[in-house]
């Protein structure tokens, strides 16, 4: 029989833990009814009888606990929170790429690649995470510093390529349907955020690249709101607080829908945020929306399903959602 617990309904793909990873609570004390973690165990979650609490976990050093909100959707929706990568536009793979490539760079071995099982550790999160995680598998003692000195270098290397038509083939596709469907939901006078944990230097070059095949216009005349990890400066590659605060945490999308969108509290009902990523998922739903889970990125093999509305293949199959009221 499947569980259910305040904030995240019933729970399936998770694992169930005696204690916290910090030793913050236990099993049965202080209330505790139930202490569980995604198969990835990015986050954990605490369940009381009247609340479920989240401990985001930190590859960092910056851990952090959140409420998770009781959310519900009802349509016909006002806006949506679109994801980039993986949900709107198909690149995934391009970035673990680049963290292979910057891996290998950074152990001296060019015949270096990631492990199937690295997939839901180097997608979802912040530049940095990733990065610790490899080092932290793959070469300890190894500084981050020059990982990232290494990582920003490929990627602008390989985005001038892109961009002069020698680069990697197929780094940025658009979803299937993505047009269909933003013009179907701006046409039916819903507001459309975009969301990402990527940096603005790479992160619009994705959607511009995408809007163009598409023949779409300017992405920022489209969306309502645009919303980053920041913006790095050539020295030092600093300038954002992305690297501490990406998802799963929730302020990417709170920001988009509370400072891009201006989406009151009493509003929340009517916004469905989409996302094809584990952390994606988390950091909506941490955020205070409902989380529509788009197929064929990490969300079934994190453990994330429960924390999913809905899934779907295609964007395009959640129009009927977005669109209708509820009876």
């Amino acid at each position: 029989m499947k569980k259910s617990y305040p904030g995240i309904g019933q729970v399936e793909n998770m694992v169930e833990l005696p204690q916290t990873s910090d030793g913050s609570f236990t099993v049965g004390k202080e209330g505790v009814k139930a202490i569980y973690t995604p198969l990835d165990q990015k986050v954990e979650f605490v369940s009381f009888a009247d609340k479920t609490m989240c401990h985001v976990k930190s590859a960092m050093g910056y851990p952090a606990w959140y409420k998770v909100p009781e959310v519900r959707y009802e349509g016909k929706a006002t806006a949506i929170l679109m994801d980039l990568d993986g949900t709107s536009v198909r690149s995934e793979e391009f970035w673990m790429w680049i963290i292979e490539q910057t891996i290998a760079k950074l152990m001296g071995n060019p015949r270096f690649t990631l492990e199937e099982a690295d997939e839901s550790h180097v997608s979802g999160h912040s530049v940095s995470e990733h990065l610790q995680y490899c080092i932290d598998k793959y070469c300890p003692g190894k500084s981050l510093a020059d990982a990232r000195r290494i990582y920003f270098g490929t990627t602008e290397y390989e985005m001038q390529e892109i961009l002069e038509g020698r680069g990697k083939e197929g780094a940025f596709t658009p979803a299937p349907g993505l047009k269909e469907f933003l013009e179907e939901v701006k046409g039916n006078g819903i507001r459309i955020g975009l969301v990402t944990s990527g940096l603005y230097n790479k992160a619009m070059p994705e959607i511009i690249s995408a809007f163009q095949t598409l023949k779409m216009g300017d992405p920022l005349e489209f969306y309502d709101a645009v919303i980053t990890a920041g913006t790095t400066f050539k020295k030092g590659q600093s300038g954002t607080i992305g690297e501490l605060a990406p998802k799963p945490h929730p302020w990417l999308y709170a920001e988009t829908a509370k400072v891009g969108l201006g989406i009151l509290e009493e509003e929340k009902c009517h916004v469905l945020g989409f996302e094809d990523s584990s952390a994606g998922i988390m950091s909506i739903r941490l955020a205070g929306f409902a989380a529509v889970g788009i197929n064929g990125g990490n969300i079934r093999k994190s453990g994330m399903d429960s924390l999913c509305m809905k899934k779907y293949d295609l964007l395009c199959d959640a129009l009927p959602l977005i669109l209708k009221n509820n009876l």
